[in-house]
């Protein structure tokens, strides 16, 4: 689709005499160079040529798209360290900058030529980033790629790609920024020096004001307004342009032709000295527009800068200790697991690890949100990105890379970012409904009033089209749902899938795992019961004795509250999953599950002092019971607050355990949750979870541990807590940034607020629509009260969306 005498693939006049051509969709079509007909071409050749029906704007030129001589160096490991990543062994990872993408077709296009290279596994291409990332087999071998193929491909069909970097992002979004504010400036310069003209023509009586002073006026006020048309309103052109390419129709439809009717019109009651002029009320609603939506880039750019943040909080180089214990200035880059850093007090940690020497304290708040400092010691664990505050330490890597925490996090917020929720794409649906209509109105208008009142149908007409409001009907939505996610983060709470905080307001019904979800997970020695003048002491002796090699968490748990003298015992023989028999002092000894116990001891009747409820870890000897041990989790003391707020909130709850029955009952009866299921398989979460959604229940599940991430995958709605297996963490929705359930109880209600606010846009929207449009029609609003409607109507959406921050 081109204009005679232009380059049908990027629209540029195609010089005199030129032969360049090339053959798309059965025609010969001009090209304005070589580049271009290459290009298209390339484009022909590869089974894409939909591409040029698709497309709705024109591609940069490819004059400059020549392969640069660096090419090769990506190719390089040592170059590529700090932005290719192995997910697994043989494949790498990377996210691209895409330069030259103008629309979806382009997105198409790029995604297509990718996927279509050997050795490609997976390709997205997010419009609104202009991010790609790709994954591919890196090698030479066939069915491999390299990642300087991946560049030159992209640059043969008349793009760009570079590595991302976060400075780099942060560049652009500032550049938008300017940009976005010296159009916001000059229109606001141009409507207040226009409406300076424009008042004399308000006030002034009859014969006043005369033709030549009006004429002046009406002179300046055009000159004034140009750069307002031409420079500030320039994306609502574009982007108009765009939609009507595509045939389809966008929010920026009834923008662009209200401000270019209303401009045409004024121009020709310029020109031809009589008729209206509306030059102060196109120059008013082009500002109130740009001022709507500079708001929104701002709420938009915000939210984004925490993710990116993140990637910013690690510095490029470290202080690496040698074996001899010298130490050297490395880039991180280069750290492997095992590695022994030093970091000084005010310095960034740029591994998880270890502390093996020093005690201090770190702050967490990237991942807390919280900026109270924890202390570290010799043996404790410390997080890539926490800053380290009182003391130099001494730490051995245990991840460095894309094996951190941190790592993790921006990847799932970077999935977060390329997903749409549903509810966003129902409002885009409606909103285009929406444009259509007002079409029709704003053109059933014109006609009724060109019948009955000629002079005044224009204005009425561009009333319409400029009081409706899809901006807000669009940015009602979205802008909530991206407040609310910054918001998340800083509560603790990392939402992975965009769909996750509309499902967590609705969702009726919520099931959690018991170990690690509603306990701790770690395993305590909570009570002792022993027979009849057996001393504890001895009791728990015997057992340690028992279960020294045991390696299991009850083994580790009785151990360690056992005295250090223990008995001497020979013949042990473990059996997996039931108990430890040995003997001590010629007899017979047995611990472990009752059914084991009785079947090595000979023991028939449990004794009457046993307690019923904990895990049935039994210790006996052929002469008789010794002792029961209560060995199990602790519940978390911020459950009972949860599962209350729950409750008052009217919402079901379960508990879905792999745990045996006792405590599992014994937990969920402390917790006043009726519906306890003990000894689940994966498979019977899944089964029980989509029984719940059969009966029509939005659910959401809690988990921890791998098997868990089936059911998480199944659920509605899946939250992961932070010391959960990193697949739990991949399959969830949300994770808890640590292991607190009061942040989800935060969540949650932070979650209905979203909703709410969202309910309240739209509503606003609608009820706006349904008042103006139909004074519009009447001829109660002028062009100026509807762009100052229009424009209040988005700012108001953005600045309700923007109270979910606090």
């Amino acid at each position: 689709m081109s204009a005679a005498g232009t380059c049908y693939h990027c629209g540029l006049p195609v010089p005199a005499g030129s032969t360049w051509q090339a053959m798309v969709e059965g025609s010969m079509r001009p090209m304005c160079c070589a580049g271009c007909q290459a290009v298209a071409e390339t484009i022909v050749a590869s089974g894409m040529s939909d591409y040029y029906r698709q497309r709705s704007a024109l591609p940069e030129s490819p004059a400059d798209a020549a392969l640069p001589d660096e090419l090769s160096l990506y190719d390089r490991r040592e170059f590529r360290e700090g932005f290719v990543r192995e997910p697994v062994p043989g494949e790498c990872e990377a996210d691209l900058v895409l330069e030259g993408i103008t629309c979806a077709a382009c997105v198409w296009l790029n995604e297509r030529t990718l996927a279509g290279l050997p050795g490609m596994r997976a390709v997205h291409v997010n419009y609104a980033t202009r991010r790609a990332r790709v994954r591919w087999k890196d090698g030479d071998a066939a069915g491999e790629q390299r990642l300087s193929a991946i560049l030159a491909a992209v640059a043969r069909i008349g793009y760009r790609a570079w590595p991302y970097d976060p400075q780099d992002a942060e560049g652009i979004a500032k550049r938008e920024r300017r940009e976005a504010l010296w159009r916001l400036f000059i229109a606001g310069f141009g409507m207040m020096q226009v409406m300076m003209y424009a008042y004399p023509a308000y006030i002034a009586g009859d014969g006043e004001l005369s033709d030549t002073a009006a004429a002046i006026m009406r002179w300046a006020s055009l000159i004034l307004t140009l750069p307002v048309v031409l420079y500030s309103a320039a994306p609502f052109f574009r982007r108009a342009w765009r939609d009507v390419w595509m045939l389809r129709l966008g929010m920026d439809v009834p923008v662009a032709l209200g401000i270019g009717a209303a401009f045409v019109a004024s121009l020709w009651s310029t020109l031809s000295g009589s008729g209206e002029v509306y030059y102060d009320s196109v120059t008013m609603f082009v500002f109130f527009l740009l001022a709507g939506r500079y708001a929104e880039m701002l709420a938009r750019q915000r939210a984004q800068r925490g993710a990116e943040a993140l990637a910013r909080a690690v510095p490029a180089f470290a202080r690496r200790v040698d074996g001899q214990g010298e130490v050297h200035q490395v880039p991180v880059a280069v750290l492997a697991v095992g590695d022994e850093i030093s970091v000084w007090p005010g310095e960034t940690i740029v591994v998880d690890g270890v502390v093996v020497e020093g005690a201090s304290e770190v702050d967490e708040a990237w991942l807390s949100g919280e900026s109270r400092l924890l202390p570290r010691a010799v043996g404790d664990a410390v997080l890539c990105g926490s800053v380290n505050s009182a003391s130099p330490l001494r730490i051995r890597a245990t991840g460095v890379g894309d094996q951190t925490r941190l790592s993790t996090i921006r990847r799932l917020i970077e999935r977060a970012a390329m997903e749409r929720p549903r509810v966003v794409q129902q409002a885009e649906r409606v909103a285009g409904v929406f444009v259509a209509s007002v079409l029709l109105l704003a053109a059933a208008a014109f006609a009724w009033w060109w019948q009955h009142d000629a002079g005044r149908a224009l204005w009425v007409a561009v009333s319409v089209l400029v009081v409706s409001c899809p901006c807000a009907l669009s940015l009602a939505t979205p802008a909530a749902l991206t407040v609310a996610i910054e918001a998340m983060r800083r509560h603790g709470l990392l939402v992975t899938r965009a769909h996750a905080i509309e499902t967590l307001g609705r969702a009726g019904h919520f099931a959690f795992d018991k170990t690690g979800t509603l306990s701790d997970g770690a395993m305590h020695l909570r009570g002792l019961s022993c027979a009849p003048g057996v001393m504890q002491a001895d009791a728990l002796a015997i057992a340690a004795a028992l279960e020294r090699d045991a390696g299991h968490a009850i083994a580790a748990a009785i151990i360690e509250a056992a005295p250090a003298a223990r008995p001497a015992v020979e013949d042990l023989r473990a059996v997996a999953g039931q108990g430890v028999v040995a003997r001590i002092a010629g007899r017979l000894h047995a611990i472990g599950r009752a059914g084991f116990v009785q079947a090595q001891t000979g023991l028939t009747e449990p004794a009457p002092w046993m307690p019923s409820g904990g895990s049935e870890v039994l210790l006996a000897s052929e002469e008789g019971w010794i002792a029961a041990f209560d060995v199990g989790d602790a519940m978390r003391p911020d459950a009972p607050a949860l599962v209350a707020q729950l409750r008052t909130e009217g919402g079901g709850m379960s508990v879905f355990s792999g745990d045996a029955v006792a405590p599992v009952n014994a937990l969920a009866q402390r917790l006043g949750i009726a519906d306890a299921r003990a000894a689940m398989l994966p498979e019977d979460k899944q089964a029980a979870v989509r029984s719940l959604q059969n009966a029509g229940k939005v659910v959401a599940m809690i988990g921890d541990g791998v098997n868990d991430a089936p059911v998480l995958a199944t659920a509605d709605v899946s939250v992961a807590m932070a010391g959960g297996t990193a697949l739990a963490r991949q399959q969830a929705d949300i994770v808890l940034l640590q292991d607190s359930l009061a942040r989800l109880g935060e969540g949650r209600v932070l979650a209905r607020r979203t909703l709410r606010v969202i309910r309240q846009n739209l509503g606003w929207a609608a009820a706006y629509n349904l008042l103006s449009i139909p004074a519009a029609m009447a001829g109660w609003v002028t062009p100026w009260m509807a762009g100052l409607g229009m424009g209040l109507s988005s700012l108001l959406v953005v600045l309700n969306a923007l109270r979910l921050s606090r």
